[in-house]
């Protein structure tokens, strides 16, 4: 099994932790990449991704690590702490790069086969939000299947934590480490994200979003029978 986890930051505190942690236990190959150390450019809104091809974006050679990682896992790993009840501005920079892959425009087929996990802790609020963030990326994404996993510390440092609470997370990790293992291979996405694809199935039927767009979702044959979430 491989798994990539990307951080939101480049400092290994308490969001780290966990989500190494939760790579070592799901086993297997697991590949890192800590932003913005990694990957540090702003989405300069060109749309040369969405008109031209993602190839030609201005930034694809810093990107395309991380994207062949992506592609590459069973398993991808969403870790960001809460900033202003948010992901980090470097978690959400790379998102943004990501838009051209939705489901609205070009998804890889290969997504609907992996499984995502969002992951964050904060120190007070804004968990929820947070996840959202990355959660709603993995969905549009057309990810098979999605988890997340999130925790008001109440506390600054990892170290701070009391036993009792540490115990928690690893009893948490521990279960959703056996649920992606049991799951491997054999994922498929829900009704959502198959009602979802429908919709923007009718839309490229009807015109699309874009010539590239239309182009891409009939080479792959999803404008008929095919569907990226069976077998060919």
């Amino acid at each position: 099994m491989k798994i990539v986890i990307i951080h939101g930051q480049n400092h290994l505190g308490s969001t780290y932790k966990i989500a190494h942690s939760l790579g070592e236990k799901i086993g297997g190959d697991v590949t890192e990449f800590f932003l913005p150390r990694d990957f540090n450019e702003f989405c300069v809104g060109c749309m040369t991704c969405f008109q031209k091809g993602e190839e030609n974006c201005p930034h694809r050679l810093k990107l395309q690590p991380i994207i062949e990682a992506i592609d590459e896992a069973d398993v991808i790993i969403l870790s960001s702490p809460v900033y202003v009840f948010h992901v980090t501005g470097a978690m959400k920079a790379f998102l943004d790069h990501l838009g051209y892959r939705w489901m609205a425009h070009r998804p890889d087929e290969k997504m609907f086969k992996k499984q995502g996990i969002a992951i964050t802790t904060a120190a007070g609020a804004g968990v929820k939000s947070t996840l959202k963030d990355m959660t709603d990326s993995l969905f549009y994404l057309g990810t098979g299947k999605v988890y997340k996993y999130g925790l008001a510390l109440r506390a600054y440092s990892f170290d701070d934590l009391k036993d009792k609470k540490k115990r928690k997370i690893e009893k948490k990790t521990d279960k959703l480490a056996k649920k992606i293992k049991k799951k491997n291979g054999k994922v498929k996405p829900g009704f959502k994200t198959k009602a979802f694809f429908s919709i923007m199935r009718m839309i490229e039927k009807n015109n699309g979003t874009t010539e590239k767009d239309a182009i891409y979702w009939k080479s792959n044959g999803w404008l008929e029978k095919k569907r990226p979430w069976k077998n060919k």
